[in-house]
């Protein structure tokens, strides 16, 4: 049988040539077209368009109609072996499933609870499960600005999380509301489906995925992570996280984002000062010079009428940055 697909399809050059076959009445000696082109030829034959008489060496042009009606039932066929290989592609890679499933990572095991000690390594464990996800992600990430370098990379991965038909709430601590590039990467998250909260209390750093495994902090540092699958703790884990949705703030992103890009330069820096960043980071994060941010930070300083920058940190924290008196 002819395989055919809509890349097949006769060529300008073919159909040219199957006209003139027609305009000779449908019937041409092989050897009056084969010196225009050979190719063309033996593709119509391919094709169908064409009958090659060996007898006396002639060629008949055919009814099209034919041709479509068989091409039109090899590709019903072609997508009925297709449909029935899709239904198969489980089974057919089941083995190899079973051997990923059985691979040993490379974690300490305990139960169901599996202890991750290298940053490298939780990274990549939490973006495997993230890929595996399939309904729901619920997310704590506590302190104030996210880390900025990581968003172009998060945005491309929550796109693909919503398109595939997930759901993402995230829950923030206030100083995120405080960061221009945090606000901004909300703002477009949120566009796109995510749920974003803050919260004005501690709570603990959480991920969640599909209320099936849980991350979470395993020392005071971060530098260690527990991937929790026991039904129970992640079952109670989802409760926790539940709870503090419940309390948190809702939020309209894209007001917040465009108050803050509203803001003077020095406003800004005295925000991004609150939150605890050194001079060279919030030069940094704004694209600024050190000199120039330690000049707004002088005059926040006569501003606040604050000695020492510890000082003025610690005012700018209760209160919000006047715009000058």
């Amino acid at each position: 049988m002819n395989e055919f697909v809509a890349g097949s399809l006769p060529s300008d050059a073919e159909r040219a040539l199957y006209h003139a076959i027609l305009e000779q009445g449908g019937r041409v000696m092989f050897r009056e077209v084969e010196a225009q082109n050979a190719a063309l030829v033996l593709r119509l034959i391919e094709l169908g368009l064409l009958i090659h008489h060996t007898e006396d060496a002639s060629l008949t042009a055919v009814n099209p109609r034919a041709v479509s009606d068989r091409l039109s039932s090899e590709l019903r066929s072609a997508g009925t072996r297709m449909l029935v290989q899709a239904e198969e592609m489980p089974t057919l890679l089941e083995e190899l499933t079973r051997a990923y499933d059985a691979t040993p990572r490379r974690v300490d095991r305990s139960s169901e609870v599996q202890h991750v000690d290298d940053f490298l390594e939780i990274r990549h464990r939490i973006l495997q499960v993230e890929a595996e996800c399939r309904e729901e992600t619920l997310a704590a990430q506590p302190g104030g600005a996210r880390p900025a370098e990581h968003f172009e990379q998060s945005l491309e991965r929550t796109r693909r999380q919503l398109e595939n038909g997930c759901s993402i709430r995230t829950i923030y601590q206030p100083g995120a509301r405080l960061d221009e590039a945090t606000v901004r990467y909300a703002a477009q998250v949120t566009e796109l489906g995510e749920r974003i909260r803050i919260l004005s209390e501690p709570f603990t750093r959480l991920i969640i995925f599909d209320r099936r495994v849980a991350v979470m902090p395993a020392s005071a540092d971060n530098s260690s992570a527990a991937f929790i699958e026991d039904p129970a703790v992640v079952s109670f884990l989802v409760g926790v996280f539940e709870r503090d949705w419940e309390r948190a703030e809702r939020v309209q992103w894209r007001s917040v984002h465009q108050e803050v890009e509203g803001l003077p330069v020095h406003e800004q820096v005295g925000r991004l000062l609150a939150q605890g960043l050194t001079q060279r980071t919030i030069a940094g994060r704004m694209g600024l010079s050190e000199r120039t941010v330690a000049g707004h930070i002088s005059r926040l300083r006569e501003l606040y009428d604050a000695e020492t920058l510890f000082q003025l940190g610690w005012q700018m924290r209760g209160a919000e940055v006047p715009s000058g008196r």
